[in-house]
């Protein structure tokens, strides 16, 4: 690859080189690479290479492919010294969420790598040192040359490091107050936001436009939208990865996903001729009427001509002609027969008609990801005589509070009580459970028994749920998968246990439609890795004649909407529905928060949901088409699995 490329008419406005790659698993690889060839020449010349490093989800493949290259390829770090972007403060080395522990597990303690070239930053510090160890932090920097190559990962709110927006230019290794939104986007770590250090102490923007080289990585479609503010827009305090704009030799390494927001693949025909294919029409005439807040058939060719698509039309035009064909393909995306509605003609619907009814099998990440993306769906399916079963993937147990494990202890204990059956009240399995939760510290791992009655309590909400959509409890399962029942935060990867356990239920099955969440937000996220196991586990039954003729839906959740143009099947949701879907996701009330009840999160969770469904409603509505309560919208997967 030329790492130096000409900038192309598509990439104009692109402030920052972006390298593109189809997965954060070949850009990691390559990072690594570059890495690796650094540390190479340094050796032969007989020099220190200074990594500047950085620690979340970005990074993991680069690690994992640097171990590789240090066991199988014979790299050695013994010339390397490093020194990491930041650490939460205070934390204690040892704990699971410090960036020590991090770099250890990930990296240093699987290379050879001397310890005293590794230097992060100290969350033991006393407060009134950090400013002095701050200024030696920067002095080891200088004194070892400064650092060669820096990798970054970027933060929703636009942060390198901990480099909250409003932190200038000029910005050195300092103690920094978090943002709230990179509070919460901790509080999984931390098992709950009330958890999560306020404080930070990380490199600063100046520090890190110092490096010779930076590398800039962002993985998975919740990136996309702050990738683009820092490729593409003005450089602010607001977007602390903007600054790298002005850096001679920074660089994005992105994903597809990540990629999504760029000009030349979100709205291409501003910079430059396009291929005009199905989706990218309809993309753009969509884009036109919402960015000129015009129905779909009032749209004029000056309209088009006007706002960078008189190309469009001099192709595919006129004007009205496109309106009509746009109008109808997504009026034909709306029907209310998700499963397909028998003895109708489905030229123009978006689910076939026969066979009918179909087995339809929805999977669940995590417990209530699937009435949150489909609740008045889920419920139309089963009341149109559909065959639905409904597949929890993992239990969810992660996300319950330690005061509802508490009362649900306190509560078996109580009915034991009640009926008499008397028991060892220390070494009964609630009494243990009890006890661990009374001895638990707030970032420690839950014991056995607590993570066993913090899944049956996401299972009987679980139950409750499907009940008020009309499920037969019968055809719920829980698989509990192995990759998610650690006790820690972290997961772990996809093993053969996990795809045995999906493939064995879609074979026992044998769907006509499987409906699963699609909002792949990061790379490693639950939802990520349970698609990939679905994924992985469908390419192991592809020989199976069922496949040939099951359809792959993709719901998102409650926190992430579709884009109209992407949608290939929208189902209408009454008042009444949507009230029913708000009651069933309402159950499931044992979610984590510093600042609320568990009843106030789950109303949370419903109004959220609820009022993304609406808000679909309307963009059909200003569209032009028919106006609705609410829309649940789907995606088809397109991408083949049935073996040749």
């Amino acid at each position: 690859m030329d790492l130096q490329r000409t900038i192309t008419e598509s990439e104009q406005l692109e402030k920052i080189k972006t390298f593109l790659y189809p997965d954060a698993e070949k850009a990691s690889v390559e990072i690594a690479r570059q890495i690796a060839s650094l540390i190479r020449v340094k050796q032969e010349e007989g020099r220190m290479a200074v990594l500047g490093l950085a620690t979340g989800s970005s990074p993991i493949r680069v690690y994992a492919e640097l171990c590789r290259l240090h066991k199988e390829e014979g790299l050695s770090f013994e010339n390397v010294v490093t020194f990491n972007l930041d650490e939460y403060y205070p934390i204690k080395p040892e704990a699971l969420q410090s960036y020590v522990r991090f770099m250890n597990e990930h990296l240093f303690d699987h290379i050879d790598i001397k310890k005293e070239n590794i230097h992060i930053p100290d969350g033991t510090s006393e407060r009134d040192e950090v400013f002095s160890y701050c200024r030696d932090y920067e002095e080891k920097i200088r004194a070892n040359g400064g650092l060669d190559i820096q990798i970054l990962g970027i933060g929703r709110t636009g942060h390198i490091g901990f480099n909250e927006p409003g932190s200038v230019k000029e910005s050195r290794t300092r103690m920094i107050t978090l943002d709230r939104l990179t509070r919460s986007d901790a509080a999984e770590d931390f098992f709950g936001d009330a958890n999560v250090p306020r404080r930070a102490i990380t490199m600063g923007v100046g520090t890190i436009l110092e490096a010779r080289k930076i590398i800039i990585m962002a993985w998975g479609d919740a990136k996309a939208p702050i990738v683009q503010k820092a490729v593409e827009g003005d450089v602010s305090e607001a977007v602390t990865a903007s600054f790298l704009q002005e850096h001679a030799n920074a660089s994005f390494y992105l994903d597809t996903a990540a990629s999504a927001e760029l000009t030349r693949f979100r709205r291409p025909w501003l910079v430059g001729s396009c291929e005009w294919d199905d989706r990218l029409i309809r993309r753009a005439v969509v884009w036109l009427s919402h960015t000129i807040n015009k129905p779909l058939l009032k749209l004029l060719d000056e309209d088009y001509t006007e706002n960078g698509l008189g190309d469009l039309v001099t192709e595919h035009g006129p004007g009205y002609t496109l309106n009509i064909r746009i109008f109808n393909e997504l009026q034909h995306t709306i029907s209310g027969w998700p499963g397909g509605k028998p003895e109708a003609d489905d030229s123009n619907r978006p689910e076939r008609a026969q066979p009918f009814p179909k087995r339809v099998l929805v999977f669940s990440p995590e417990p209530a990801s699937e009435v949150n993306g489909m609740g008045g769906t889920l419920r139309r399916l089963v009341e149109q005589g559909n065959e639905v079963h409904v597949v929890y993937m993992t239990s969810g147990n992660k996300m319950v509070s330690d005061g509802e494990a508490t009362r649900f202890v306190q509560f078996l204990q109580g009915v034991n009580e009640a009926v008499g059956n008397d028991q060892d009240e220390t070494n009964s399995f609630g009494g243990r459970a009890l006890a661990a939760l009374q001895e638990k510290r707030s970032r420690d791992v839950d014991s056995e028994e607590v993570l066993k009655i913090k899944a049956l309590i996401r299972e009987g909400e679980s139950r409750a749920s499907c009940q008020m959509c009309g499920l037969d409890l019968d055809r719920i399962r829980f698989l509990n998968l192995p990759f998610y029942e650690t006790g820690r935060t972290r997961n772990l990867p996809l093993s053969e246990g996990d795809f045995k356990a999906i493939a064995s239920v879609v074979s026992d099955i044998r769907p006509h439609q499987i409906f699963t969440a699609g909002d792949l937000q990061n790379p490693g996220s639950t939802r990520w890795m349970c698609f990939d196991g679905i994924m992985t586990a469908l390419k192991s039954v592809s020989g199976e004649a069922w496949l040939k003729e099951c359809r792959i839906w993709l719901y998102r959740g409650g926190w992430e909407e579709q884009e109209i143009d992407e949608i290939d099947m929208a189902v209408p949701v009454s008042p009444g529905e949507l009230s029913r879907k708000a009651e069933a996701v309402y159950q499931h009330q044992s979610q984590k928060s510093s600042t609320a009840s568990s009843s106030q999160v789950a109303k949370e969770f419903w109004s959220r949901s609820v009022e993304q469904n609406r808000h679909v409603a309307k963009k059909y509505d200003n569209l032009g088409l028919a106006e609705y309560e609410g829309i649940e919208c789907f995606r088809l997967w397109r991408n083949p699995i049935v073996s040749e």
